[in-house]
């Protein structure tokens, strides 16, 4: 296995807003080669905002979706199997802005705020610090990671980025993908194709107003191609613990899928039918709505770390 490290940077030539199978590869790695990933923020803005909701030059004019980097081609995997990233380090850029209000959303409807203006905050990042200050004075720690990872589907044409895909991933927004994860997504396309992206510097569960601390991330992450996994949909192994995804419209299939999933990996870890890995589950496993902004709703199921001996 080679310990080869490769970068990447935003340019008009490395970049996309749509999945697609039919992209060309902007780089191509072998399994076990680490990637150094540099991305822009989910607009793609190439210069920050001095002043709340001013607008600056993006990479991409009239962008259809996120400013995501790739795809980047994992070669020999091929469909069936399932691509491993092992995400090394996350360092988010010095700035970064969060929007609110500023979409018609089942959220800004229910809050009245579909005519109000939009809530723009603007951040220093102090990533050594571990630390994000806003304009008017809010500080918050920083907990950095991607809201898109993704792989091409398989189908035809190109897939917007918004809603994230229970078959190849996306914009999966799950704040506890931090460094020292490492996320398993199925492999839809000879080459697998992995689009990274959408840098957030901090999130709550559920991304409430729509968008977290977004900016620039530059990610080192190694990617591995394996075929032992206990799950054929997209899966994680965090510092949190073990978790599982559903994504849907309805928010009771999103949460079935999570939870059938997490229970379907208690009976393997654990060696124990469907029923006692549903009453073990019911003891330790947090259901968390992992986000609300996607057009599909996003659910996570953790198995926490320690939690069962």
């Amino acid at each position: 296995m080679t310990t080869t490290t490769v970068r990447i940077d935003p340019t008009t030539a490395t970049t996309a807003d749509v999945f697609s199978a039919a992209h060309r590869p902007v780089l191509a790695v072998d399994p076990g080669e680490t990637v150094v990933v540099r991305s822009l923020d989910a607009s793609g803005y190439v210069e920050r905002q001095e002043v709340p909701g001013e607008r600056r030059p993006t990479l991409i004019a009239d962008s259809r979706g996120h400013c995501l980097t790739g795809p980047i081609e994992v070669r020999g995997a091929e469909p069936g199997q399932m691509l491993a990233l092992h995400l090394r380090s996350l360092r988010p850029d010095p700035w970064g802005w969060t929007v609110a209000g500023m979409l018609d959303t089942p959220v800004t409807q229910r809050l009245g705020l579909v005519e109000a203006d939009p809530a723009w905050l603007l951040w220093d990042l102090d990533a050594d610090a571990g630390r994000g200050t806003e304009s008017r004075g809010f500080v918050r720690g920083l907990a950095p990671f991607l809201g898109v990872m993704g792989v091409a589907p398989s189908e035809p044409g190109e897939h917007s980025t918004i809603p994230p895909r229970a078959g190849s991933g996306g914009n999966i927004d799950c704040k506890d993908l931090v460094a020292g994860s490492t996320l398993f997504l199925p492999v839809a396309v000879p080459g697998a194709l992995l689009y990274l992206g959408d840098g957030h510097a901090a999130q709550g569960d559920g991304e409430v107003g729509g968008t977290a601390i977004e900016c620039g991330m530059t990610t080192e992450v190694t990617v591995d191609v394996v075929t032992d996994r206990p799950l054929a949909g997209v899966h994680a192994e965090a510092p949190v613990g073990r978790i599982t995804f559903g994504f849907d419209a309805d928010l009771n299939v999103a949460t079935g899928d999570a939870l059938d999933a997490m229970v379907t990996w208690m009976q393997q870890l654990y060696g124990v039918e469907k029923a006692e890995a549903l009453a073990l589950a019911s003891t330790c496993v947090d259901l968390r709505v992992t986000q609300v902004a996607n057009q599909t709703w996003g659910v996570h199921a953790l198995l926490p770390t320690g939690s069962v001996a």
